[in-house]
């Protein structure tokens, strides 16, 4: 298994390409702070669950993906800002917040079962 077999990170690069869509919008392009903020934020997401998976064990795996479910409520937050000052449509903030929304709880059933598993320093039990 690979980091790209991982749904939460597929979903996060979903998300990613989303956030990097709507960003590139003119209305986004005046507001340089919260949409470095948000591209950043939703990178985070996918680096973290990335670089965890690489690492040595369980315990620091979850770590990462805490700090990526972080970063999930991070780009939540920031949509409704961007969304409160109308740099989004309702259909773009709705859409992209389901996708962020998805990510967060992929991230919590992965913390879940990797602290439920039962072999020590595994990521994954096997079986």
């Amino acid at each position: 298994m690979e980091f790209e077999d991982i749904r939460a990170w597929q979903s996060a690069r979903t998300l990613t390409q989303r956030i990097y869509l709507v960003t590139d919008a003119e209305t986004f392009r005046r507001d340089f702070d919260l949409r470095r903020q948000l591209r950043r934020a939703s990178v985070s997401i996918m680096t973290n669950i990335a670089e965890g998976f690489e690492r040595d064990g369980r315990k620091e795996f979850i770590s990462f993906l805490s700090i990526a479910k972080g970063s999930a409520g991070e780009v939540r937050s920031q949509l409704y800002v961007a969304f409160d000052a109308e740099y989004l449509s309702e259909t773009e903030f709705s859409e992209i917040l389901a996708v962020a929304r998805t990510v967060s709880r992929q991230l919590s059933r992965l913390i879940r079962y990797l602290r439920r598993s039962s072999i020590p320093g595994s990521k994954f039990p096997r079986g």
